[in-house]
C-alpha cells in the first residue's frame, strides 16, 4: 500500500457478552445481521485488515450488557496487550449517571482508553433510533457527566443525525477543550435534496468548531453498498467542510462486512480520496488518527 493506515473505528466482540448479538434478533440501524451474530475475534479482524496495510487500530464500544462497561475496556486492553491490536480503546459510559466519575476512573485505569462513546442519535424512523430522546445532550445531568469526562482529558465520539447537529454544536462550544469525533460523516441517511441540505447545514455548523473532527466511516450503513459512486460525494463534501487535517478513516468492521470486504472498502475509500495530495491522503488514512488517539 502507498500509505500506512490507522483504522480509527472497528469492533471485536464475544457474542455471548453482547445482548443484541446473543439474545433475540433486535432491529439495528444497519439492517439484518445474522451473518455477524457470532464471535468476531481479533484474529479474524487482523486477517481482514492487515493485507490492506493497517498498522494500528482503535476499538469502539459495542453496547455490552449493562454494568459491563469497565469489563469491556479491561478485556479489550488485554487483547491489545496480547496481540498488539487494538492500540486505543473507546469505551461506553452513561454520562447522565450520578456515579459516572467513578466509572470513568475505573475505565481510565486501563492505559489504552482514549475516550467515550455514548450514542446520542435519534431519528423519527424508529429503526434508526438509539437514544430515548433527541436532546439528551442538553440535560443538566448529561452536562454534569460531560464535565467529568472533560476533567479526565478524554475525547468524545459524537454520533448524531443532522436534525440534532444544532444542539450538538452547542455542546461542542460549551466544551472547547474536549476533542469531539463526529462519527460516520454525520450519518447522511436522507439522500433527497432536502435531506442533503439539512446534512450540509449541520456539518457546516459543526465544522466551524476547531475541536471537532470527523470519521469517514460507516458509509454503507443506509445503502448496504460500498462504491466510489455512492461514497465519493459524501467524502468530498466532508473534506470540504472539515479539511483533510480533521478527517480520518474508520472501517466500521465487522458491520460493513455484511456487504463488502475490507480490501474493497479500503480501495473504495482510496478512490474517494484520489483528488487529495499524497500528504493529505496520509493525513486522512494515518496521521490524524495518530494525533487524535496516540500515542
Amino acid at each position: 500500500m502507498n500509505e500506512p493506515i490507522i483504522d480509527a473505528h472497528h469492533h471485536i466482540w464475544r457474542a455471548a457478552r453482547t445482548p443484541w448479538l446473543s439474545g433475540p434478533m433486535q432491529p439495528r440501524i444497519f439492517g439484518e445481521y445474522a451473518a455477524i451474530r457470532r464471535d468476531y475475534t481479533i484474529h479474524e479482524y487482523l486477517e481482514d485488515a492487515r493485507p490492506s496495510g493497517v498498522a494500528k487500530s482503535v476499538y469502539i464500544q459495542i453496547n455490552v450488557a449493562p454494568g459491563d462497561e469497565v469489563e469491556e475496556v479491561a478485556w479489550t486492553q488485554s487483547v491489545g496487550e496480547t496481540h498488539g491490536f487494538p492500540h486505543g480503546v473507546v469505551g461506553y459510559a452513561d454520562l447522565s449517571s450520578p456515579d459516572v466519575g467513578d466509572t470513568l476512573d475505573r475505565q481510565q485505569a486501563h492505559s489504552r482508553l482514549r475516550g467515550i462513546r455514548q450514542q446520542l442519535h435519534w431519528h423519527e424512523n424508529p429503526l434508526y433510533r438509539f437514544a430515548a430522546r433527541p436532546d439528551i445532550m442538553n440535560d443538566a445531568a448529561f452536562r454534569n457527566g460531560f464535565r467529568a469526562l472533560a476533567a479526565r482529558g478524554l475525547l468524545f465520539e459524537l454520533q448524531v443525525f443532522s436534525n440534532q447537529m444544532r444542539d450538538a454544536a452547542q455542546l461542542v462550544q460549551a466544551f472547547p477543550g474536549v476533542t469531539f469525533v463526529l462519527l460516520h460523516a454525520g450519518m447522511p441517511e436522507d439522500r433527497s435534496s432536502d435531506g442533503r441540505k439539512r446534512w450540509q447545514e449541520g456539518m457546516q455548523l459543526l465544522a466551524a468548531n476547531p475541536n471537532v473532527c470527523v470519521k469517514l466511516s460507516g458509509l454503507g450503513t443506509f445503502t448496504h453498498t460500498c462504491s466510489v459512486e455512492l461514497w465519493k460525494p459524501i467524502v468530498e463534501e466532508t473534506l470540504d467542510f472539515f479539511g483533510p487535517a480533521r478527517c480520518l478513516f474508520g472501517s466500521n468492521f465487522p458491520i460493513e462486512k455484511l456487504w463488502t470486504g475490507y480490501r474493497e472498502l479500503v480501495a473504495v475509500m482510496q478512490g474517494c480520496l484520489a483528488g487529495l495530495s499524497r500528504h493529505e491522503r496520509r493525513s486522512v488514512l494515518h496521521d490524524n488518527a495518530q494525533r487524535i488517539y496516540g500515542p
